[in-house]
């Protein structure tokens, strides 16, 4: 039985668990779907997935998560218009089959071709539009992928600059330091010189 990890999570696995939740929103699967698939990735807990999920990653997706859903819907209105296609297409067929059936001295050859026709122009629509759908998803995943690769840089970025603040307040501690550190001996030097008068009546200045 494979261990269970529980140690922190990586970029990598951030970017995997919000490619396949975005995914499963989009196509109508569950989140729960989501987390196990990626735990059986990872070795990970579902459980541990959807916390992470929810406390860290979705808060940096939101705007992804808008958009699966609409996509998700749009696919839905697709399959109930192509599922009303259908529906006509049959009921259609069982008319010319009705017809064929009551009055077989009327079907022609050209019914036929006719018929054929309008159902070769249905089936190219159809194939149109499933192209024109690929096109539009493979459109929605590369902008998935540039908002992933974004959301990345900008933490990198982010990190970096977080890096240079630090270092950049230690600077400004360094040159307090040794501010005080110059008004310090300036003083003490002060302070350990004296003045004594010489026999012609001139101030000398004595080291203590």
């Amino acid at each position: 039985m494979p261990t269970t990890r529980q140690d922190a999570w990586t970029q990598d696995e951030d970017l995997l668990l919000a490619e396949v939740v975005l995914r499963h929103i989009r196509d109508g699967g569950t989140q729960l779907q989501a987390f196990e698939e990626v735990g059986r990735q990872l070795s990970r807990t579902s459980a541990a997935c959807g916390f992470r999920w929810n406390s860290y990653v979705r808060k940096q997706y939101k705007s992804g998560i808008e958009l699966a859903k609409k996509q998700r819907k749009e696919a839905k209105k697709y399959s109930a218009s192509d599922f009303d296609d259908d529906i006509n297409q049959i009921v259609e067929l069982k008319n010319s089959q009705s017809i064929r059936a009551e009055q077989p001295s009327e079907l022609t050859f050209t019914a036929v071709i006719e018929f054929l026709k309008d159902l070769y122009e249905r089936a190219e629509k159809h194939s149109d539009q499933s192209e024109s759908l690929e096109q539009y998803e493979a459109k929605i995943k590369k902008l998935e992928k540039q908002t992933l690769d974004l959301t990345a840089e900008n933490e990198k970025k982010t990190k970096e600059l977080k890096l240079i603040e630090e270092d950049y307040r230690a600077l400004i501690e360094i040159m307090e330091r040794a501010r005080k550190m110059v008004v310090l001996q300036e003083e003490d030097r002060q302070q350990k010189v004296k003045f004594q008068m010489d026999k012609n009546g001139n101030l000398e200045r004595i080291e203590k």
